[in-house]
């Protein structure tokens, strides 16, 4: 487990704590864990090979989806499948460097969701108050430049938390008291000064969920002004029908997220953080398909489609 290095015990390995020490919820826990991972696959898997199959879905609004399932897709499986280990087996080991890498990839995806769903707020805002503007406000050039901007973002505050982690030194404590590698976790493990970290945290998280929630914040004032002023009942109900679904993901996402890292690091609000989270990294990616698409009258006429030419063979 251990390597003596500058006269120091330098930790090689570390042993995750899971989400509970209670032996009988272990096996209950990894069903239910499961279960969502496979209905987190399913979801986000079949809604990108429905909007690649059907050429009229290929529109900005689900160009954006397209992304944020791809992303939900990814995240989820960069820690689910060690989480569900680590409830059937009797010793949760992750090595340095696993542990690492778990945490840039962690990071890269989370932070490209913070801003996926802002891109997905500015297009609603164009669509909704700007509809004769939207085909060109929203060109394919725009939407891949946006797209771009997010996975920059993503990799840009992933580079910074996880560089920051590489120049820590980890002696003797290496339990990290989650199931996965998280930053907040891993700082009480240090013996060596954090405040260089902490400092990070407070900058790049807070950057990382202010900008987003002030620019979809901004983007809903105007968006539900301008829907108050449709005279049509029948307009107004659709178009906060469109946006319903997105407002219920940016609250789930972004609350739970900023209560687990905007909150004082104590073990006390760890141990509400690691439930916490899971809203953000299990429930969150189980959901978006869900909120997203089966209430969506256009991915219903695409399921029909693709039912039809599955039960045709055409598609084949």
């Amino acid at each position: 487990m251990t390597t003596l290095s500058r006269n120091e015990s330098m930790v090689t390995e570390f042993l995750l704590a899971g989400l509970t020490d209670h032996p009988e919820l272990q096996l209950p826990l990894f069903y239910l864990f499961l279960i969502i991972y496979i209905i987190t696959l399913v979801g986000n898997l079949g809604l990108v090979t429905l909007i690649l199959l059907n050429p009229h879905l290929h529109t900005p609004m689900y160009y954006f989806l397209f992304n944020l399932s791809s992303i939900d897709l990814c995240y989820s499986s960069v820690f689910t499948p060690k989480m569900l280990m680590n409830f059937v087996s009797k010793k949760n080991v992750i090595s340095y460097a696993g542990c690492m890498t778990q945490l840039f990839f962690f990071l890269f995806f989370v932070i490209s969701e913070c801003y996926m769903l802002t891109a997905m707020a500015y297009d609603r805002y164009v669509a909704i108050c700007n509809p004769l503007l939207y085909k060109v406000s929203m060109s394919q050039q725009v939407c891949s430049g946006l797209s771009l901007a997010v996975y920059a973002m993503g990799f840009a505050g992933a580079s910074a938390h996880t560089g920051c982690m590489l120049r820590l030194t980890f002696c003797h404590a290496n339990v990290i008291n989650h199931y996965l590698c998280d930053i907040l976790p891993l700082l009480q493990l240090s013996c060596t000064s954090t405040y260089v970290n902490k400092v990070v945290v407070l900058i790049v998280v807070g950057i990382n969920i202010t900008v987003p929630s002030f620019t979809i914040l901004i983007s809903y004032v105007f968006i539900i002004t301008n829907i108050l002023h449709i005279k049509s009942t029948q307009g107004r109900s659709k178009a906060f029908s469109t946006c319903s679904s997105h407002i219920i993901a940016i609250c789930l996402f972004f609350g739970s997220a900023a209560f687990m890292y905007l909150k004082y690091s104590s073990p006390g609000s760890m141990e509400e953080g690691k439930i916490s989270s899971v809203f953000y990294t299990n429930v969150g990616p189980m959901l978006n398909p869900l909120i997203y698409s089966l209430r969506n009258k256009d991915v219903k006429v695409a399921l029909r489609k693709v039912k039809i030419k599955i039960q045709s063979k055409d598609i084949f």
